[in-house]
Protein backbone atom coordinates (compact mmCIF):
# COMPACT_ATOMS: atom_id res chain seq x y z
CA UNK A 1 0.00 0.00 0.00
CA UNK A 2 1.26 3.49 -0.96
CA UNK A 3 1.32 5.54 2.36
CA UNK A 4 1.26 9.72 2.00
CA UNK A 5 4.63 10.37 3.46
CA UNK A 6 6.23 8.05 1.07
CA UNK A 7 4.87 9.88 -1.81
CA UNK A 8 5.62 13.14 -0.34
CA UNK A 9 9.38 13.04 0.43
CA UNK A 10 9.57 11.00 -3.64
CA UNK A 11 7.92 14.14 -4.69
CA UNK A 12 9.75 16.22 -2.68
CA UNK A 13 13.54 14.63 -3.36
CA UNK A 14 12.57 15.17 -6.93
CA UNK A 15 11.01 18.28 -7.13
CA UNK A 16 14.14 19.71 -5.28
CA UNK A 17 16.51 18.86 -7.74
CA UNK A 18 14.88 21.11 -10.21
CA UNK A 19 17.13 24.76 -9.20
CA UNK A 20 16.10 26.99 -12.34
CA UNK A 21 12.70 28.15 -14.19
CA UNK A 22 9.27 30.00 -13.47
CA UNK A 23 7.05 28.91 -10.66
CA UNK A 24 4.33 27.72 -13.51
CA UNK A 25 7.30 25.04 -14.91
CA UNK A 26 8.21 24.74 -10.99
CA UNK A 27 4.39 23.55 -10.53
CA UNK A 28 4.48 21.29 -13.55
CA UNK A 29 7.34 19.41 -13.11
CA UNK A 30 5.97 18.96 -9.19
CA UNK A 31 2.86 17.76 -10.66
CA UNK A 32 4.79 15.05 -12.93
CA UNK A 33 7.07 13.88 -10.22
CA UNK A 34 3.90 13.00 -8.28
CA UNK A 35 2.59 10.98 -11.28
CA UNK A 36 6.05 9.06 -11.79
CA UNK A 37 6.70 8.18 -7.73
CA UNK A 38 2.71 6.57 -7.48
CA UNK A 39 4.23 4.50 -10.58
CA UNK A 40 7.30 3.88 -9.24
CA UNK A 41 5.27 2.56 -5.56
CA UNK A 42 2.58 0.64 -7.73
CA UNK A 43 5.29 -1.07 -9.34
CA UNK A 44 7.10 -2.01 -6.64
CA UNK A 45 4.01 -3.55 -4.92
CA UNK A 46 2.83 -5.82 -6.92
CA UNK A 47 5.21 -8.65 -7.29
CA UNK A 48 5.90 -10.72 -10.18
CA UNK A 49 7.18 -14.26 -11.30
CA UNK A 50 10.94 -14.27 -11.32
CA UNK A 51 11.62 -15.15 -15.11
CA UNK A 52 13.41 -18.47 -13.65
CA UNK A 53 10.29 -19.30 -12.72
CA UNK A 54 7.96 -19.55 -15.82
CA UNK A 55 6.82 -22.96 -16.75
CA UNK A 56 8.83 -24.91 -19.57
CA UNK A 57 6.08 -25.68 -22.21
CA UNK A 58 5.80 -28.80 -24.10
CA UNK A 59 3.34 -30.12 -25.95
CA UNK A 60 1.62 -32.72 -28.36
CA UNK A 61 -0.16 -32.44 -32.02
CA UNK A 62 -2.40 -35.38 -31.84
CA UNK A 63 -5.52 -37.50 -33.30
CA UNK A 64 -7.83 -37.03 -30.34
CA UNK A 65 -10.82 -38.24 -32.20
CA UNK A 66 -10.02 -39.84 -35.50
CA UNK A 67 -9.16 -42.89 -36.91
CA UNK A 68 -5.33 -42.73 -35.22
CA UNK A 69 -7.04 -41.46 -32.10
CA UNK A 70 -6.52 -45.12 -30.10
CA UNK A 71 -3.36 -45.79 -31.54
CA UNK A 72 -2.01 -41.87 -30.60
CA UNK A 73 -4.26 -39.81 -29.15
CA UNK A 74 -5.32 -39.52 -24.93
CA UNK A 75 -2.84 -42.58 -25.04
CA UNK A 76 0.25 -40.68 -25.82
CA UNK A 77 -1.19 -37.59 -23.87
CA UNK A 78 -0.78 -40.24 -20.98
CA UNK A 79 2.28 -42.00 -21.83
CA UNK A 80 3.92 -37.66 -22.08
CA UNK A 81 2.45 -36.80 -19.42
CA UNK A 82 3.71 -40.00 -17.43
CA UNK A 83 7.44 -39.35 -18.81
CA UNK A 84 6.85 -35.73 -17.44
CA UNK A 85 5.65 -37.39 -14.05
CA UNK A 86 8.75 -39.37 -13.23
CA UNK A 87 11.36 -36.86 -14.09
CA UNK A 88 9.86 -35.01 -11.80
CA UNK A 89 7.91 -32.34 -13.23
CA UNK A 90 10.58 -29.54 -13.00
CA UNK A 91 13.19 -29.18 -15.31
CA UNK A 92 16.44 -26.19 -14.81
CA UNK A 93 14.28 -25.38 -11.63
CA UNK A 94 11.11 -24.47 -13.64
CA UNK A 95 8.05 -26.33 -13.91
CA UNK A 96 7.31 -28.05 -16.54
CA UNK A 97 3.52 -27.56 -18.45
CA UNK A 98 2.45 -29.81 -21.00
CA UNK A 99 -0.30 -28.97 -23.69
CA UNK A 100 -2.24 -31.11 -26.17
CA UNK A 101 -4.03 -30.34 -29.08
CA UNK A 102 -6.12 -32.34 -31.62
CA UNK A 103 -5.13 -31.49 -35.36
CA UNK A 104 -8.11 -33.15 -37.13
CA UNK A 105 -6.12 -35.06 -39.14
CA UNK A 106 -5.26 -32.03 -41.56
CA UNK A 107 -1.85 -30.22 -41.91
CA UNK A 108 -3.04 -27.07 -42.55
CA UNK A 109 -4.95 -27.44 -38.51
CA UNK A 110 -1.53 -28.61 -37.38
CA UNK A 111 0.54 -25.98 -39.06
CA UNK A 112 -1.63 -23.65 -37.37
CA UNK A 113 -1.72 -24.93 -33.68
CA UNK A 114 2.31 -25.16 -33.68
CA UNK A 115 2.55 -21.53 -35.05
CA UNK A 116 0.60 -20.40 -32.24
CA UNK A 117 2.25 -22.33 -29.53
CA UNK A 118 5.61 -21.03 -30.88
CA UNK A 119 5.14 -17.94 -31.55
CA UNK A 120 2.25 -16.34 -29.08
CA UNK A 121 2.21 -18.89 -26.01
CA UNK A 122 5.91 -19.94 -25.64
CA UNK A 123 6.29 -23.22 -26.37
CA UNK A 124 9.63 -24.57 -26.20
CA UNK A 125 9.41 -27.87 -27.88
CA UNK A 126 6.93 -30.00 -29.72
CA UNK A 127 6.78 -33.56 -28.23
CA UNK A 128 5.08 -35.66 -30.85
CA UNK A 129 2.77 -34.84 -34.21
CA UNK A 130 0.45 -38.00 -34.83
CA UNK A 131 -0.04 -38.95 -38.62
CA UNK A 132 2.45 -38.04 -41.55
CA UNK A 133 1.28 -35.23 -43.12
CA UNK A 134 0.64 -33.28 -39.92
CA UNK A 135 4.12 -34.19 -39.10
CA UNK A 136 5.65 -32.88 -42.31
CA UNK A 137 3.60 -29.69 -41.79
CA UNK A 138 4.69 -28.88 -38.48
CA UNK A 139 8.24 -29.69 -39.41
CA UNK A 140 8.51 -26.72 -41.74
CA UNK A 141 7.24 -24.31 -38.79
CA UNK A 142 9.69 -25.44 -35.94
CA UNK A 143 12.56 -25.49 -38.76
CA UNK A 144 11.93 -21.72 -39.03
CA UNK A 145 11.73 -20.73 -35.91
CA UNK A 146 14.87 -23.24 -35.26
CA UNK A 147 12.42 -25.19 -32.46
CA UNK A 148 13.10 -29.22 -31.85
CA UNK A 149 10.39 -31.74 -32.76
CA UNK A 150 10.32 -35.06 -31.07
CA UNK A 151 7.88 -37.39 -33.50
CA UNK A 152 6.68 -40.92 -32.51
CA UNK A 153 3.36 -41.53 -34.14
CA UNK A 154 4.44 -40.88 -37.91
CA UNK A 155 6.17 -43.35 -39.72
CA UNK A 156 6.62 -41.23 -43.29
CA UNK A 157 10.64 -42.25 -44.54
CA UNK A 158 10.29 -38.69 -45.63
CA UNK A 159 10.57 -37.26 -42.36
CA UNK A 160 14.42 -38.58 -42.33
CA UNK A 161 14.79 -38.28 -45.60
CA UNK A 162 14.70 -35.37 -48.22
CA UNK A 163 12.67 -33.39 -45.94
CA UNK A 164 14.79 -33.79 -42.71
CA UNK A 165 15.50 -30.95 -40.53
CA UNK A 166 18.16 -29.87 -38.09
CA UNK A 167 15.84 -29.93 -35.02
CA UNK A 168 13.38 -33.09 -36.25
CA UNK A 169 14.07 -36.44 -34.31
CA UNK A 170 12.16 -39.39 -35.54
CA UNK A 171 11.59 -42.45 -32.39
CA UNK A 172 10.02 -45.37 -33.15
CA UNK A 173 9.44 -46.22 -36.51
CA UNK A 174 9.06 -46.02 -40.28
CA UNK A 175 7.94 -47.23 -43.46
CA UNK A 176 10.97 -48.21 -44.63
CA UNK A 177 11.80 -50.67 -41.51
CA UNK A 178 8.27 -51.85 -41.64
CA UNK A 179 8.86 -52.74 -45.21
CA UNK A 180 11.90 -54.36 -44.58
CA UNK A 181 10.60 -56.53 -41.33
CA UNK A 182 7.12 -57.59 -42.23
CA UNK A 183 7.61 -57.28 -46.36
CA UNK A 184 11.11 -59.76 -46.15
CA UNK A 185 9.19 -62.03 -44.23
CA UNK A 186 6.16 -62.70 -46.27
CA UNK A 187 8.77 -62.58 -49.37
CA UNK A 188 10.44 -65.63 -47.39
CA UNK A 189 7.13 -67.30 -47.37
CA UNK A 190 6.81 -67.58 -51.10
CA UNK A 191 4.90 -64.17 -51.26
CA UNK A 192 6.15 -63.05 -54.63
CA UNK A 193 3.56 -61.10 -56.04
CA UNK A 194 2.04 -58.16 -54.35
CA UNK A 195 -1.79 -55.91 -55.04
CA UNK A 196 -1.90 -52.97 -52.42
CA UNK A 197 -4.55 -51.47 -51.00
CA UNK A 198 -3.41 -48.12 -49.78
CA UNK A 199 -4.35 -45.27 -47.81
CA UNK A 200 -4.09 -42.20 -49.92
CA UNK A 201 -2.24 -39.65 -48.49
CA UNK A 202 1.59 -39.40 -47.34
CA UNK A 203 1.95 -42.55 -45.06
CA UNK A 204 0.04 -45.29 -47.21
CA UNK A 205 1.67 -43.64 -50.17
CA UNK A 206 5.09 -44.07 -48.72
CA UNK A 207 4.44 -47.85 -46.90
CA UNK A 208 3.45 -48.72 -50.80
CA UNK A 209 6.46 -47.65 -51.91
CA UNK A 210 9.09 -48.85 -49.68
CA UNK A 211 7.39 -52.22 -49.65
CA UNK A 212 7.04 -52.16 -53.38
CA UNK A 213 10.60 -51.79 -53.65
CA UNK A 214 11.68 -54.40 -51.11
CA UNK A 215 9.30 -56.65 -53.28
CA UNK A 216 11.29 -55.79 -56.46
CA UNK A 217 14.68 -55.85 -55.16
CA UNK A 218 13.80 -59.30 -54.00
CA UNK A 219 12.81 -60.40 -57.37
CA UNK A 220 8.53 -59.89 -56.70
CA UNK A 221 6.41 -58.18 -58.78
CA UNK A 222 3.51 -55.48 -57.99
CA UNK A 223 0.91 -56.35 -59.69
CA UNK A 224 -1.40 -52.96 -59.01
CA UNK A 225 -3.04 -51.15 -56.37
CA UNK A 226 -5.64 -48.97 -55.08
CA UNK A 227 -5.84 -45.59 -53.36
CA UNK A 228 -8.36 -45.44 -50.26
CA UNK A 229 -9.53 -42.00 -49.21
CA UNK A 230 -8.36 -41.63 -45.54
CA UNK A 231 -11.28 -43.28 -43.23
CA UNK A 232 -12.84 -45.36 -45.28
CA UNK A 233 -15.66 -47.30 -44.27
CA UNK A 234 -16.46 -49.69 -47.42
CA UNK A 235 -13.31 -51.46 -48.97
CA UNK A 236 -15.39 -54.31 -50.86
CA UNK A 237 -14.43 -53.06 -54.47
CA UNK A 238 -10.94 -53.10 -53.42
CA UNK A 239 -10.57 -56.32 -51.89
CA UNK A 240 -12.84 -57.66 -55.24
CA UNK A 241 -9.69 -55.94 -57.14
CA UNK A 242 -6.85 -57.20 -55.03
CA UNK A 243 -8.54 -60.80 -55.45
CA UNK A 244 -8.61 -60.82 -58.96
CA UNK A 245 -5.22 -59.40 -59.14
CA UNK A 246 -4.24 -63.03 -58.99
CA UNK A 247 -1.48 -61.61 -56.32
CA UNK A 248 0.27 -64.11 -53.45
CA UNK A 249 -0.17 -60.76 -50.88
CA UNK A 250 -2.85 -58.18 -50.42
CA UNK A 251 -0.48 -55.69 -48.86
CA UNK A 252 -2.80 -53.19 -46.17
CA UNK A 253 -0.61 -50.05 -46.39
CA UNK A 254 -2.48 -48.23 -44.21
CA UNK A 255 -3.56 -47.94 -40.21
CA UNK A 256 -5.73 -47.78 -37.22
CA UNK A 257 -9.35 -48.25 -38.20
CA UNK A 258 -8.53 -48.50 -41.99
CA UNK A 259 -6.63 -51.39 -41.63
CA UNK A 260 -9.31 -53.09 -39.07
CA UNK A 261 -12.00 -52.51 -41.21
CA UNK A 262 -9.89 -53.41 -44.39
CA UNK A 263 -9.38 -56.89 -42.59
CA UNK A 264 -12.34 -57.34 -40.92
CA UNK A 265 -14.24 -56.89 -44.61
CA UNK A 266 -11.11 -59.73 -46.06
CA UNK A 267 -12.50 -62.17 -44.00
CA UNK A 268 -15.97 -61.71 -44.53
CA UNK A 269 -15.13 -62.09 -48.53
CA UNK A 270 -12.90 -65.73 -47.48
CA UNK A 271 -9.63 -64.33 -48.70
CA UNK A 272 -8.14 -64.95 -44.83
CA UNK A 273 -8.69 -68.75 -45.46
CA UNK A 274 -8.41 -68.75 -49.04
CA UNK A 275 -4.36 -68.64 -50.45
CA UNK A 276 -3.96 -65.06 -50.77
CA UNK A 277 -2.06 -63.80 -47.25
CA UNK A 278 -2.74 -60.68 -46.19
CA UNK A 279 0.14 -58.13 -44.88
CA UNK A 280 -0.23 -55.53 -42.36
CA UNK A 281 2.66 -53.13 -43.33
CA UNK A 282 1.20 -50.38 -40.73
CA UNK A 283 -0.87 -52.02 -37.87
CA UNK A 284 -0.42 -51.76 -34.17
CA UNK A 285 -1.23 -53.48 -31.46
CA UNK A 286 -4.21 -51.31 -30.80
CA UNK A 287 -5.49 -52.71 -34.18
CA UNK A 288 -5.01 -56.48 -33.98
CA UNK A 289 -6.55 -56.11 -30.39
CA UNK A 290 -9.64 -54.13 -32.48
CA UNK A 291 -9.77 -57.08 -35.31
CA UNK A 292 -9.73 -60.21 -32.60
CA UNK A 293 -7.72 -63.11 -32.51
CA UNK A 294 -10.56 -65.18 -34.56
CA UNK A 295 -10.00 -62.36 -37.79
CA UNK A 296 -6.43 -62.09 -36.89
CA UNK A 297 -4.47 -65.22 -35.95
CA UNK A 298 -1.11 -65.68 -37.36
CA UNK A 299 -0.95 -62.34 -39.36
CA UNK A 300 2.79 -61.16 -39.53
CA UNK A 301 3.07 -57.82 -37.48
CA UNK A 302 6.17 -55.32 -37.42
CA UNK A 303 6.55 -53.72 -33.64
CA UNK A 304 9.57 -51.75 -32.40
CA UNK A 305 7.95 -52.58 -28.56
CA UNK A 306 5.85 -55.18 -27.10
CA UNK A 307 4.43 -54.70 -23.92
CA UNK A 308 4.85 -58.06 -22.50
CA UNK A 309 8.91 -58.57 -24.09
CA UNK A 310 10.50 -58.21 -19.94
CA UNK A 311 10.43 -56.81 -16.36
CA UNK A 312 10.46 -53.64 -17.32
CA UNK A 313 7.79 -53.19 -20.25
CA UNK A 314 5.67 -55.16 -17.64
CA UNK A 315 6.01 -52.45 -15.32
CA UNK A 316 5.64 -49.86 -17.47
CA UNK A 317 2.31 -51.02 -19.31
CA UNK A 318 1.05 -51.74 -16.18
CA UNK A 319 0.86 -48.10 -14.89
CA UNK A 320 0.02 -47.40 -18.30
CA UNK A 321 -3.05 -50.04 -18.26
CA UNK A 322 -3.75 -48.83 -14.88
CA UNK A 323 -4.80 -45.26 -15.94
CA UNK A 324 -6.40 -46.45 -19.35
CA UNK A 325 -7.93 -49.51 -19.08
CA UNK A 326 -5.46 -50.82 -22.25
CA UNK A 327 -2.28 -51.86 -22.88
CA UNK A 328 0.84 -49.28 -24.79
CA UNK A 329 1.23 -49.57 -28.11
CA UNK A 330 5.13 -48.88 -29.38
CA UNK A 331 3.67 -45.34 -30.61
CA UNK A 332 2.72 -44.28 -27.22
CA UNK A 333 6.03 -46.47 -24.84
CA UNK A 334 7.51 -44.64 -27.86
CA UNK A 335 6.21 -41.05 -26.90
CA UNK A 336 7.48 -41.62 -23.19
CA UNK A 337 10.90 -42.86 -24.35
CA UNK A 338 11.25 -39.55 -26.17
CA UNK A 339 9.94 -37.13 -24.10
CA UNK A 340 12.55 -38.73 -21.08
CA UNK A 341 15.43 -38.33 -23.40
CA UNK A 342 14.86 -35.05 -24.30
CA UNK A 343 13.93 -33.94 -20.43
CA UNK A 344 17.44 -35.57 -19.73
CA UNK A 345 19.54 -33.57 -22.58
CA UNK A 346 17.96 -29.97 -21.62
CA UNK A 347 18.79 -31.06 -18.14
CA UNK A 348 22.50 -32.03 -19.37
CA UNK A 349 22.71 -29.23 -21.30
CA UNK A 350 21.54 -26.83 -18.43
CA UNK A 351 19.63 -24.78 -21.53
CA UNK A 352 16.61 -25.15 -23.96
CA UNK A 353 18.59 -23.94 -26.37
CA UNK A 354 17.72 -25.99 -29.13
CA UNK A 355 21.30 -26.64 -31.04
CA UNK A 356 22.89 -27.80 -27.64
CA UNK A 357 19.98 -29.84 -26.98
CA UNK A 358 19.96 -31.78 -30.00
CA UNK A 359 23.58 -32.35 -29.73
CA UNK A 360 23.30 -33.67 -26.18
CA UNK A 361 20.17 -36.21 -27.84
CA UNK A 362 23.14 -37.16 -30.55
CA UNK A 363 25.60 -37.68 -27.63
CA UNK A 364 23.70 -39.70 -25.29
CA UNK A 365 22.54 -43.83 -26.15
CA UNK A 366 18.76 -44.80 -26.02
CA UNK A 367 19.06 -47.52 -23.25
CA UNK A 368 15.03 -47.98 -21.83
CA UNK A 369 12.43 -50.09 -21.62
CA UNK A 370 11.14 -49.25 -25.41
CA UNK A 371 15.05 -49.33 -26.87
CA UNK A 372 18.41 -50.90 -26.39
CA UNK A 373 22.07 -49.53 -27.46
CA UNK A 374 19.50 -47.25 -30.17
CA UNK A 375 20.63 -43.48 -30.82
CA UNK A 376 19.82 -40.40 -32.91
CA UNK A 377 22.06 -39.93 -36.38
CA UNK A 378 22.85 -37.19 -38.29
CA UNK A 379 19.18 -37.36 -40.49
CA UNK A 380 17.42 -37.41 -37.10
CA UNK A 381 16.37 -41.09 -36.85
CA UNK A 382 16.49 -43.15 -33.69
CA UNK A 383 18.08 -46.34 -34.98
CA UNK A 384 17.40 -49.33 -33.06
CA UNK A 385 16.27 -53.06 -33.31
CA UNK A 386 12.57 -53.77 -35.05
CA UNK A 387 10.72 -56.81 -34.22
CA UNK A 388 8.40 -59.25 -36.18
CA UNK A 389 5.85 -61.08 -34.45
CA UNK A 390 3.36 -63.11 -35.19
CA UNK A 391 -0.29 -63.11 -34.18
CA UNK A 392 -1.58 -65.42 -31.48
CA UNK A 393 -4.26 -68.21 -32.10
CA UNK A 394 -7.46 -67.80 -29.55
CA UNK A 395 -6.15 -71.26 -28.21
CA UNK A 396 -2.09 -69.65 -27.73
CA UNK A 397 -3.66 -66.52 -25.70
CA UNK A 398 -3.72 -66.21 -22.16
CA UNK A 399 -5.65 -63.33 -21.63
CA UNK A 400 -6.99 -60.08 -23.34
CA UNK A 401 -3.77 -58.58 -24.38
CA UNK A 402 -1.52 -61.65 -24.77
CA UNK A 403 -1.46 -61.20 -28.89
CA UNK A 404 1.75 -61.68 -29.91
CA UNK A 405 4.51 -63.99 -30.43
CA UNK A 406 8.15 -63.34 -31.12
CA UNK A 407 9.15 -64.39 -34.85
CA UNK A 408 12.31 -62.60 -35.23
CA UNK A 409 14.93 -59.61 -34.26
CA UNK A 410 15.67 -57.80 -37.11
CA UNK A 411 19.35 -55.60 -36.23
CA UNK A 412 19.05 -51.49 -36.04
CA UNK A 413 21.27 -51.38 -39.05
CA UNK A 414 18.79 -53.59 -41.40
CA UNK A 415 15.82 -51.82 -40.01
CA UNK A 416 16.59 -48.80 -41.18
CA UNK A 417 17.83 -47.15 -44.54
CA UNK A 418 21.59 -46.84 -44.86
CA UNK A 419 22.60 -43.44 -44.44
CA UNK A 420 24.57 -44.39 -47.18
CA UNK A 421 21.28 -44.22 -49.24
CA UNK A 422 19.84 -40.87 -47.76
CA UNK A 423 18.91 -38.16 -49.40
CA UNK A 424 19.05 -35.77 -46.19
CA UNK A 425 21.10 -33.25 -47.12
CA UNK A 426 22.24 -32.74 -43.58
CA UNK A 427 23.81 -35.96 -44.31
CA UNK A 428 27.45 -35.83 -46.03
CA UNK A 429 28.10 -38.34 -48.82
Amino acid sequence: MLLGRDLVSCRTGLVGRITNGGLFMRSLFAVAAAVLCVFAFSASAQPTAPTDQQPIKLGAILDMGGLYADVTGPGSETAARMAIEDFGGKLLGRPIQFMVADHQNKPDIAASIATKWFDAEGVTAIMDVAASSPALAVMNVADQRHKIVMLSGPGALAITNKNCTPTTVHWVYNTYGNAQTVGRAILRQGGKTWFFITADYTFGHALEADTGAVVKAAGGKVLGDAKAPLDTADFSSMLIMAQQSGADVIGLANGGNDTINAVKQASEFGISRGKQKIALLGANINDVHGMGLDIAQNLLVADAFYWDTDDATRAFSKRFYEKLHKMPNMLQAGLYSAVNHYLHAVQDAGTTDSAAVMQKMRDTPVNDFFAKNGHVRTDGMMVHDMHLYQVKTPAESKGDWDLYKLVSTVPADEAFQPLSQSQCPLVKH
